[in-house]
């Protein structure tokens, strides 16, 4: 008995292992990803893109502003003048936080009154807006006991009478700061990229462990027209899953679109071309489907978590975030969600529909160069 079990795992050992592409797949793929999500998992947010409107510009509202640069969860990215700069900011995506200073903010202080601040916060991605409330209320906290501190210190009989900040923040896209319109979007977009890469991941090997491939070989068909019949089929499944998971997103969580269906189809095309374009170029290099489903499974969880899905790309060291360029769940999550929960268009999307294009006509030129490699 234990010398047939014996001879079995050898045999087993043997197989699995003699693919030079699957020991990669199995040892070292591990290992890069323990390290990507070493760093990618970060649930301390900092540098958080910062714009600034400061009518007062007094010594006490700089003060307030230096205090949340300094603190290291904050980034002063922009010194706004106009309140119509605020909506292109946050729309775009430029920053998460608008701090807004009226005039009179130090001279309230001054005379013991209180000091009204207001405070905007993206909420499209609700997890890291109530953080961000939250690092600003402590903020606030210390910086009022400093005003107290120093009032007392120069009228030591009326210590009580010190002005304090007040803040006032509003959530734009997502007031409630609820989970499901920050998620639903991201799910739409997971789903996609795994149902399309897996189904496309098997569409070649599966001609070549089945020995059918031979056959098409020698047909009249031509190489385009064989990935093309081999892709589409997996394109119309995605906008079904999209227009599917959209629909039980507004009718159970009660998420709706606040943007154009139609550039959700055009930015969902866009994205069909990278995912079915990795899936297919994973076909072509592995010779079963058990090295293909283990490659796509691989790929599949580092892109989801370098995508935006549950942290923030700005919280990762740069060389990942470089990494992310790459990616494209990143540039589709952030059209998805625009176009979910703020209802912007392609004037503001448009840099990332260009990355989707650029990125999905890549891959998809270097699987068809890889097919024509690999079976011709």
């Amino acid at each position: 008995m234990f010398e047939r079990l014996k001879a079995m795992l050898i045999k087993e050992f043997i197989q699995v292992l003699r693919d030079p592409r699957m020991r990669i797949v199995l040892f070292v793929l591990p290992a890069l990803q323990t390290v990507i999500f070493g760093y990618a998992v970060n649930m301390d947010i900092r540098n958080i893109s910062t714009a600034v409107l400061d009518r007062d510009n007094s010594v006490e509202s700089r003060e307030l502003v230096t205090s949340m640069a300094s603190s290291g969860h904050f980034r002063i990215k922009e010194r706004i003048a106009h309140d119509r700069q605020i909506r292109t900011l946050l729309d775009r995506g430029t920053v998460r936080v608008v701090l807004v200073i009226e005039h009179g903010f130090g001279e309230q202080l001054g005379r013991g009154e209180t000091a009204p601040v207001q405070v905007l916060l993206d909420a499209s991605d609700s997890n890291t807006a109530g953080v961000v409330a939250g690092y600003l209320a402590r903020l606030t906290t210390d910086f009022n006991n400093r005003i107290q501190s120093s009032y007392a210190a120069r009228h030591p009989d009326r210590a009580l009478n010190a002005g304090r900040v007040e803040l006032s923040s509003r959530a734009w896209f997502n007031p409630n700061l609820a989970s499901p319109p920050f998620y639903v979007p991201a799910v739409i977009t997971n789903i996609l990229f795994v149902i399309t890469m897996l189904l496309s991941s098997m569409a070649i090997v599966r001609e070549k462990e089945i020995g059918t491939i031979e056959q098409v070989i020698v047909t009249p068909i031509r190489k385009g027209e064989f990935i093309l019949g081999k892709t589409l089929p997996f394109v119309l499944i995605g906008y079904i899953d999209v227009a599917l998971i959209s629909l039980v997103g507004r009718l159970v969580f009660d998420v709706p679109m606040q943007g154009s269906p139609v550039l959700l189809f055009v930015a969902t095309t866009l994205f069909l071309m990278s995912s079915l374009g990795i899936g297919l170029l994973i076909s072509t290099v592995s010779q079963t489907q058990q090295q293909a489903m283990m490659t796509s499974f691989f790929i599949i969880f580092p892109a989801m978590l370098l995508s935006g899905f549950a942290f923030p790309i700005e919280n990762m060291p740069m060389p990942v975030q470089w990494l992310t360029m790459i990616n494209p769940l990143r540039f589709y999550m952030v059209v998805i969600r625009g176009i979910f929960l703020k209802g912007t268009g392609t004037a503001v999307l448009w840099p990332q529909l260009a990355a989707l294009a650029t990125i999905g006509l890549a891959v998809l030129a270097v699987a068809v160069a890889r097919f024509r490699k690999t079976v011709g």
